[in-house]
């Protein structure tokens, strides 16, 4: 039983690790691309970096499937 938990420990921590490093790499990328629309000197690409900033930054407005208002 301890290996099992010792395996599971170590998938856990490689997962925590991964999922720390693809926020990283995505906050950083938001950063770049807010930075670029406001920094940069042409007005076309400004648009063009404030249309990647949307696109980054949308939100999922619709309803999840799995919940509706019956069960809340």
């Amino acid at each position: 039983m301890s290996v099992l938990l010792t395996v599971l420990e170590s998938a856990f921590h490689e997962a925590a690790t991964l999922s720390s490093a693809t926020g990283l790499a995505y906050t950083i990328a938001v950063a770049t691309v807010a930075a670029s629309s406001v920094l940069f000197r042409s007005p076309q690409r400004r648009r063009d970096a404030r249309a990647t900033l949307t696109i980054l930054m949308r939100r999922n407005d619709r309803p999840r499937r799995d919940v509706t208002d019956q069960d809340i």
